[in-house]
């Protein structure tokens, strides 16, 4: 098992306490219930992250991460006109030694193109 999995009991918290402070809120400036999950097959993640790897290894980036990102499409291009929350993936990388203690402070890599179009519930399903 990875070392940063967290336990059910913990991600059920996470999402109430997601929902508790910020669900509501957002609903009622938007007036309609926003996306809050996100779902892709892993088939088609692992074909993403095969992608990134081997571009990251092209251009001599051993150590490639992803970063994740909140959006919103504009209303035109939302299929109920309302301009819903998305979740996209950035690749991320440096050359070898650039990346910091962890990773977490490597630049976004905008020569290999960004990973979106998945589905989410609706209304958006609870953890």
């Amino acid at each position: 098992k990875p070392e940063k999995c967290i336990s059910v009991d913990h991600a059920k918290g996470l999402h109430d306490g997601w929902c508790k402070t910020r669900h509501k809120r957002i609903k009622k400036k938007l007036g309609f219930e926003d996306a809050r999950e996100f779902w892709w097959s892993v088939e088609e993640l692992e074909e993403y992250l095969a992608y990134v790897k081997q571009e990251s290894k092209e251009q001599g980036i051993d150590n490639p991460g992803i970063r994740m990102y909140l959006g919103a499409y504009h209303k035109k291009q939302c299929k109920m006109g309302q301009g819903k929350a998305t979740l996209f993936l950035s690749p991320t990388g440096a050359q070898a030694g650039g990346l910091g203690k962890d990773g977490t402070d490597a630049p976004n890599n905008y020569k290999i193109d960004a990973f979106n179009k998945g589905g989410n519930g609706f209304p958006p399903k609870d953890y």
